[in-house]
């Protein structure tokens, strides 16, 4: 099996009141496959945001090591960082930080002006967009949106350049199951079409059985990890 990311011995801590240490992970080994969705699930405060950061270059962790494509993290300067979460890397929040002022199909080019995608942009717009059963909503404002199809637009953005990886940060938190069940379906066609890598944080057992490969997170540890055909 190839993997798009490893991380061996990952630990986050942090200092607090009377000179102690908070360790919000302890010794994390993980491997994510490529074409693949991984889920990271736990309960709030279980260490799957921090590990979702670390791996994908938005914060650094205290010891470890990450590799994303046999190139590790911290050996990296920042600026090569930023680059590679620029243009390698696609991001979604559960807040899905549409502009408002702009329609969607306006949102989409945005994210394709700031990784400087060098094709045909409205073509690549309107391709991503109709991926994602939006290509009659082009026009419309996210006001004029419901929840759903807003992390639909951002999901659009988020894979318009397409990037090699898809870090997806508690994208149907805020969704109701229906539509969450959309977006975690959406997420497995996006690997099959675009050939791309889905990690996503999730505390709603429902969608567990949709991952590839689900890990467990409980204070900080890996206390399970499934596989499913």
């Amino acid at each position: 099996m190839e993997y798009a990311i490893r991380a061996t011995n990952i630990v986050r801590a942090f200092p607090v009141a009377g000179g102690n240490t908070f360790y919000a992970l302890r010794g994390i080994d993980i491997d994510v496959p490529r074409r693949k969705l991984t889920i990271l699930k736990g309960r709030s405060g279980s260490g799957k945001t921090t590990l979702l950061n670390i791996m994908s270059a938005l914060d650094g962790a205290t010891e470890g090591k990450v590799f994303i494509d046999d190139r590790e993290l911290g050996g990296m300067s920042e600026g090569e960082r930023e680059q590679l979460r620029r243009y390698e890397i696609g991001f979604v929040f559960q807040s899905v930080a549409l502009i408002p002022i702009m329609n969607a199909y306006e949102n989409v080019d945005y994210g394709l002006r700031l990784a400087d995608y060098k094709e045909n942009r409205d073509t690549r717009i309107k391709q991503v967009l109709k991926m994602v059963g939006l290509e009659e909503r082009l026009s419309h404002m996210p006001m004029q949106l419901s929840g759903g199809e807003q992390q639909r637009v951002a999901i659009a953005r988020a894979v318009a350049h397409k990037p090699k990886i898809i870090f997806a940060d508690e994208p149907t938190g805020a969704l109701d199951t229906a539509s969450g069940l959309i977006v975690v379906k959406l997420f497995k066609e996006l690997i099959e079409k675009e050939g791309i890598t889905i990690v996503m944080t999730t505390h709603d057992s429902g969608l567990m059985e949709l991952g590839d490969i689900v890990y467990e997170l409980e204070d900080g540890e890996i206390i399970g990890r499934e596989e499913h055909e």
